[in-house]
Formats: structure tokens, sequence, C-alpha cells
């Protein structure tokens, strides 16, 4: 179709595969928001899920840990379990970007998106 075309057809391979790049980016981020990541804290007294986009999605507790005296207990667990599935969705959204990456040929640590 190009042939012959010199750097203009460079321009439209380039371009092909900048297309190809987005609709594989779109997808990503459309399966992130479907992933899930479990975060916890206390040895698993409380979990927060969330997505791979790091959106809390859910959260339990286990009634143990409620009593009046330890509130303050309670409330460091629920952060500390919210922080790990938000520092787990990170990193699982980084491991994804990478395999979509590496699929393209583009360098190793190269950061998506721009």
């Amino acid at each position: 179709m190009f042939k012959g075309l010199g750097q203009m057809g460079d321009m439209a391979k380039m371009m092909k595969a900048a297309q190809e790049m987005q609709g594989k980016m779109a997808q990503l981020q459309e399966d992130m928001a479907n992933m899930t990541v479990t975060g916890e804290s206390g040895a698993g007294l409380v979990k927060a899920t969330a997505t791979a986009k790091g959106e809390l999605t859910g959260l339990d507790i286990d009634p143990s840990i409620f009593n009046g005296d330890d509130k303050e207990v309670v409330e460091d667990l629920i952060l500390a379990a919210i922080k790990d599935a938000q520092h787990r969705a990170q990193e699982k959204s980084q491991e994804e970007m990478s395999k979509l990456t590496e699929g393209l040929g583009l360098p190793p640590g190269m950061n998506l998106p721009f």
C-alpha cells in the first residue's frame, strides 16, 4: 500500500502502531477496573478490597476487634488495610502496564501513560 513512499510509509506504520497501542491501553484501563486486590492488617483481622485502579470496593472487619476501649486501634487497622490495598493496586497496575509495554516492544522501564 505504501511501497515506494519512503518516510511516508514509515510514518503510516508509526501511526498504525500508535493506534494499536491506544486501543490496548483503553482495554487495559477497562481490565484494571475489574481486577481486584486485597490489603490486610492485624494479621487478617481487617481486609480492604480495591480495584487495580485503586478504588476501594470492600471492607471486611473481624467482629472480635470491636471493643469500646480499642477504638483507636480499630481505626488504625482499618487505615492500614486500606493503605495496603492501595499499595497492592498500584503494584498490580504497574505490573499490567509492564506486560503491555513489553508486548509492544517498548523499552523496559518506560512508564505509561505518558
